[in-house]
């Protein structure tokens, strides 16, 4: 792909066309970006010296690759202009989606069937390199067009191909809706140190080293979680302690059924619930 329009012009897709323009994947001049608020559209020209546009129209016939970053509650409208447009082409592009919950008969269905369609998860540690992104083409998408949609979100961290589109709501539960999880519980140990008498600026910096070293150590160890905890859990020591009180307190099953709730709402938004 020559050149590739981002409709949408938020935090993820500054962070997706950032990764691109730095691993030289595309020049600034490639890239064309339509958002309604001019704000951010001065935002994007300055910082990443791309084009930028309020006309969704614009970037759908600049572009042979599109990059559908908008809300899901707004993606039927913006569909249905670009639908207009594409009625009257006879060339097919290829539409890649980052709206949670919709789905690619969704997408298919009010994009034409001439639009190769790829539907994909990805989180917000994208903006930052650390991202981790799933995803699944339609039947009319081709292999080189996931291979371009895994190239794309390689540049800001890690991505997969998945053949099962259910799979895909689980997918947000985890890695899309799972950095607020960790910021919680991160927040919930420093507000913990602090009541303990620890200052909140040195809390809040212990528990994230800590939860990036359990990281690091996890991933390159390869040991699971459960050998890893006993690792760390002597007999009658601290940890243990402190994860008996876990286990009174059902912690298993809470991550459990907000995982399920986010899964759930997922499903909804696929179905058009507000």
């Amino acid at each position: 792909m020559k050149k590739l329009g981002f409709i949408g012009g938020g935090n993820m897709a500054e962070a997706l066309a950032h990764g691109l323009i730095h691993h030289k994947l595309f020049k600034p001049a490639d890239i064309i970006v339509s958002d309604v608020a001019p704000d951010r559209r001065r935002k994007l020209a300055r910082t990443l010296k791309v084009a930028t546009t309020a006309d969704n129209t614009e970037v759908l016939r600049e572009s042979p690759a599109v990059l559908l970053a908008v809300k899901p509650q707004t993606i039927d409208d913006v569909m249905s202009e670009l639908a207009a447009v594409l009625a009257k082409s006879t060339k097919g592009k290829l539409f890649i989606s980052i709206a949670a919950g919709i789905t690619i008969d969704r997408l298919t269905r009010g994009l034409g069937k001439r639009a190769r369609v790829i539907r994909v998860m990805p989180n917000a540690p994208a903006m930052v390199g650390h991202g981790m992104a799933a995803m699944v083409r339609a039947r009319g998408a081709t292999p080189a067009d996931e291979r371009f949609t895994l190239k794309i979100f390689n540049a800001v961290g890690d991505a997969v191909a998945l053949k099962d589109e259910k799979l895909l709501d689980v997918v947000t539960a985890l890695s899309g809706s799972g950095p607020a999880y960790v910021y919680l519980f991160a927040k919930a140990m420093a507000d913990a140190a602090v009541s303990e008498g620890i200052p909140r600026e040195l809390a809040i910096r212990m528990a994230l080293k800590t939860i990036r070293g359990a990281e690091h150590l996890m991933r390159e160890s390869k040991r699971d979680a459960a050998d890893l905890i006993r690792a760390v859990a002597s007999p009658g020591g601290t940890t243990e302690a402190a994860l008996r009180r876990f286990a009174e307190h059902g912690f298993s099953d809470i991550v459990a059924a907000a995982l399920h709730a986010a899964s759930d709402r997922s499903r909804e938004l696929g179905r058009g619930t507000n």
